[in-house]
């Protein structure tokens, strides 16, 4: 495991490396500023991948532009460790590189789902396969969390620490995580300064993204929603999503919250191999 302090967005390698394996880009959630999540949700995905974290610091404000230029540029310098037979050039906004014989995925969950459209509409030859799970592209749609974001910023300090254990049953059935997980799951929506948590608050709220662009995309999509998601209307957006892009599939987890990849019985690889989207 890679083991680092930075002040800025970095990958992190939750296994150790593979390069003869595709390499499998995770952009997670909203509140993930630590890394212990990260392990659990992308368990697993060492047996056919080479996986990289997007780790975004707990007093980083970084914008979606930054954010969308910080995970191609780290994606192309993976890609860019690869042997010179594996790596072609593509012309894109700027030249990325590609793997020329292994996919290259791109997975956002909640959060990660809107920078992962983010990634996609300024870079959409960079990644060969993308997974958006419960992406919180609907969020605007939501006018409970568009009005808690407006207020957002006059909570006090005190509360806010308290609202991290309230928003728990909102995020995850918790009678379908272990207690690891969901102590895991509490340290990681607590951690971030209030500052941060109301940034990234902002992000979502005044989120948007260029549909005709993605319209574009011919690489393979799939879409992935719990059906009792309390936190946003996930099943409904995945339709949406797929009425956007040209080669999409949908599942549906029929027992998942929100934070799905935390539970017991959901593990990603074995959804990915079910989907033959390995």
């Amino acid at each position: 495991m890679q083991a680092k302090i930075c002040n800025h967005p970095y990958f992190l390698t939750t296994e150790s490396s593979n390069p003869t394996y595709p390499l499998f880009v995770f952009l997670p959630g909203m509140d993930e500023t630590g890394k212990e999540l990260m392990y659990i949700q992308t368990a697993g995905l060492e047996a056919a991948f080479d996986v990289r974290c997007f780790v975004i610091p707990p007093d980083d404000l970084t914008s979606w532009d930054e954010m969308t230029e910080e995970v191609a540029t780290l994606t192309q310098i993976e890609l860019e460790k690869l042997p010179r037979k594996h790596v072609q050039r593509v012309a894109s906004r700027r030249e990325v590189a590609c793997r020329e014989t292994s996919p290259v995925y791109l997975c956002g969950e909640s959060f990660g789902g809107c920078l992962a459209l983010k990634v996609l509409e300024k870079f959409p030859e960079l990644f060969t396969k993308i997974i958006l799970i419960n992406s919180a592209s609907s969020f605007h749609r939501v006018p409970w969390l568009n009005l808690g974001s407006l207020l957002f910023p006059y909570t006090p300090q005190l509360f806010y620490k308290i609202s991290s254990l309230i928003s728990l049953p909102l995020l995850a059935n918790l009678n379908r995580i272990s207690p690891n997980a969901n102590q895991a799951l509490f340290k990681s929506i607590s951690s971030a300064p209030k500052e941060t948590a109301n940034q990234r608050l902002s992000l979502m709220r005044e989120f948007d993204i260029d549909e005709k662009k993605l319209s574009k995309i011919t690489q393979p999509v799939l879409l992935i929603a719990g059906k009792n998601d309390r936190l946003l209307p996930s099943e409904a957006e995945t339709h949406r999503l797929s009425s956007i892009f040209l080669n999409s599939q949908i599942i549906t987890l029929p027992h998942s919250g929100h934070a799905c990849l935390v539970e017991r019985d959901i593990n990603l690889y074995q959804i990915l191999l079910s989907a033959n989207f390995v």
